[in-house]
């Protein structure tokens, strides 16, 4: 998933301020979590040792574990300014992408068929998730996922029990699924693979579409579109449903409305979208529940649309209304390209 769904907010705490200084650049040693001298890699492999796996490949790993530097800078960057929606969709949305996903579609057809089929959810939304995501594959990440992982886990205390339990995920995941843990790559944040799930994410949601018994998001897009379609349908996605609905409404955002809140129970109904001057274009009972989101361009105008259930779906992704709508865009282009191609 995109690195934002991760990442923590605000400034650096003093103490990892301070526990930077001791940082030499990019990586350190091997070595640096090796459990004969860190007694929190030592619980851990306690606890995962307990839970049935072989710890002395538990041991190897982490004393092959590198911490890097660049993973603690990466997560404690500024948080970049608003981004308006037509700045966000240019980063995502071009003909070339477009293009690469109608291909990718075609290549992997009858996957994307047979997810469809099973899961309910179309190729064009898979396939833009993979893009926005990695390009279609051609960006997984660069980062040793056990060194970005050990590193947050273990040396960036904010986050630190998040990360540990992605720790813990990754290590049960690869020891068990026959994966090399030293070799594979992801994000600077542990994202791994064509779709970038996290590793809780892949036991949750990962599956093995090709019956190779093995589910690689890295190396094999049969399983990454399955997952991202069993993902979807885990979270109620509702086949031939709209994802959006577009509306009209005044210059500026009426202040009445919280528009573009992704949470679960920030929804309104179109009854109160109205009183504020905001109208669906369709007719929509009075009570429907929707998510009301405003798009800002640098003239100055206001896009409106209203996400249905499907849209809150592709947020549980990335929890960003941006993001969701670049989701949608890309899989609405690819949709025309294959149209054209026909």
């Amino acid at each position: 998933m995109a690195l934002h769904a991760v990442k923590g907010k605000g400034l650096v705490t003093g103490c990892l301020a301070i526990s930077l200084g001791i940082f030499s650049s990019g990586a350190m040693a091997a070595g640096e979590f090796d459990p004969v001298d860190h007694p929190e890699v030592r619980a851990m492999i306690d606890s995962l040792d307990a839970k049935g796996l072989d710890r002395s490949k538990l041991i190897q790993v982490m004393q092959n574990a590198e911490l890097k530097q660049s993973i603690i800078k990466a997560m404690t960057r500024p948080a970049e300014r608003h981004l308006r929606w037509d700045e966000y969709r240019n980063i995502f949305i071009q003909p070339k992408r477009a293009q690469a996903g109608a291909a990718f579609i075609e290549k992997y057809h009858d996957a994307m068929m047979r997810a469809q089929q099973e899961y309910g959810v179309p190729p064009e939304i898979i396939a833009a998730i993979i893009g926005v995501e990695t390009s279609y594959g051609g960006n997984k990440g660069s980062y040793r996922v056990i060194d970005a992982l050990s590193t947050l886990a273990f040396e960036f205390p904010r986050r630190a029990d998040f990360f540990r339990k992605e720790l813990e995920a990754y290590l049960d995941i690869t020891l068990n699924q026959g994966l090399d843990p030293l070799a594979l790559k992801g994000s600077y944040a542990g994202a791994m693979g064509y779709p970038q799930f996290m590793p809780t994410s892949y036991q949750a949601y990962a599956v093995d579409f090709n019956g190779d018994g093995i589910k690689d998001l890295w190396n094999e897009p049969e399983d990454a579109i399955g997952s991202v379609a069993s993902y979807f349908s885990r979270h109620h996605w509702q086949s031939g449903e709209p994802i959006y609905i577009d509306a009209t409404g005044p210059m500026t955002p009426p202040g009445a409305i919280a528009f573009n809140q992704v949470s679960k129970g920030t929804s309104t109904t179109i009854a109160a979208l109205e009183q504020a001057g905001i109208k669906a274009d369709g007719a929509l009972p009075s009570n429907t529940s929707v998510l009301p989101v405003a798009l800002d361009f640098e003239d100055g105008h206001t896009r409106y649309v209203l996400g249905m259930p499907n849209f809150y779906v592709i947020t549980r992704y990335n929890h960003s209304h941006l993001y969701a709508m670049a989701v949608t865009t890309l899989a609405e282009h690819i949709k025309d390209v294959m149209a054209q191609e026909k």
